[in-house]
């Protein structure tokens, strides 16, 4: 019952009991004596009314008590509801350390649980609705779907980690939109993280000169290495480097036998076959694994003698491809040696 209408109410009815014992009941005064005080004589319409107002004023000051702590649950309630969708928001922006404290056992759950969770919009959603919170979680929703169409937003209001997916996808937004250059990233690679910096190596070096080249090396990657290895003497944006310092930048990665080969395709055009082949016979022979890429460099230059005398020293179980491709070239048949390895 609303305070208001519950005084005019109380009122009303004092009135009408005061009203009523005067009218038809009795006119006459008199006086209680408390504790040995005489009161003044009052009406005993009056005295009557005076045990309502005592009772009134009693219940307004229940009333108001329990009115008081419903506001105070409601208020937590709406401070938590607000809270609810800062942590959504921040679900959908990928932060990783997710504490929101609730007041209220409801929210508290389903703040957990949001606090814990991996959350993704699947769809370029647009919450009905004035009031801040929607405004606030569209503002995200619109921030994340600008980011993912390749679109550079601002973040700092956001707070987010340098790791943060989004903070890395913005970052390789700028990249590419030419917000941020190449020097940039790879000179301060501290503030940007390992995987943006290798994405922008791999387009370095298919100009960079050699010394930048093996300045940044520690960003490089085997599709880089493909790229760096096919402009080795090539037509366009050639490169000079010695066998000396192409293994010294190979060496920074962890190659296998399937990688050397494909190092050894991507200079087969222009690399000076001398040159190729004398990089491949020094790798293997410090590492084993090379020797499939050697023998393949050999077969596919036509170097057909040193290839048949490193299978001939060999162990039968070993190079069974090379052997079975000798042996068709033995028989007259020529097939090409991409088949066999």
């Amino acid at each position: 019952m609303y305070i208001k209408r519950y005084s005019v109410a109380a009122f009303v009815l004092m009135a009408l009991v005061g009203w009523f014992v005067y009218t038809y009941l009795t006119h006459e005064s008199m006086s209680i004596a408390l504790y040995g005080i005489e009161t003044p004589s009052l009406s005993i319409a009056v005295l009557v009314v005076i045990p309502l107002f005592v009772l009134y004023i009693a219940s307004v000051i229940h009333m108001s008590f329990y009115t008081l702590l419903n506001s105070l649950k409601n208020r937590k309630s709406e401070k938590d509801y607000e809270k609810l969708f800062t942590s959504i928001a921040d679900a959908y922006l990928g932060k990783t350390d997710r504490k929101h404290k609730f007041k209220t056992p409801t929210f508290e759950l389903f703040g957990k649980l949001l606090d814990n969770s991996t959350v993704f919009p699947n769809a370029n959603i647009n919450l009905d609705g004035d009031d801040e919170n929607s405004k606030k979680l569209n503002k995200v929703l619109k921030l994340i779907e600008s980011v993912k169409n390749g679109e550079v937003v601002e973040l700092k209001s956001f707070g987010l980690s340098r790791i943060n997916p989004l903070f890395i996808q913005n970052q390789r937004n700028m990249y590419k939109k030419g917000a941020l250059k190449t020097e940039e990233i790879l000179n301060h690679s501290a503030k940007y993280t390992k995987d943006l910096c290798k994405e922008v190596y791999g387009d370095f070096v298919k100009t960079a000169s050699v010394s930048d080249i093996e300045k940044f090396k520690e960003f490089l990657t085997k599709d880089s290495l493909i790229v760096l290895m096919s402009r080795v003497n090539a037509d366009e944006n050639t490169l000079e480097m010695s066998n000396e310092s192409l293994i010294s930048i190979m060496s920074s990665l962890d190659l296998d036998t399937n990688d050397y080969i494909t190092v050894s395709k991507a200079v087969s055009h222009s690399m000076i076959p001398d040159q190729r082949i004398k990089l491949f016979e020094t790798l293997s022979n410090d590492k084993e694994e090379v020797t499939n890429a050697y023998l393949y460099t050999l077969f596919d230059l036509e170097m057909l003698d040193p290839a048949y005398a490193l299978l001939e020293i060999s162990q039968p179980q070993e190079y069974k491809n090379f052997k079975a491709y000798q042996a068709l070239r033995e028989c007259g048949q020529n097939f090409s040696i991409e088949l066999f390895i």
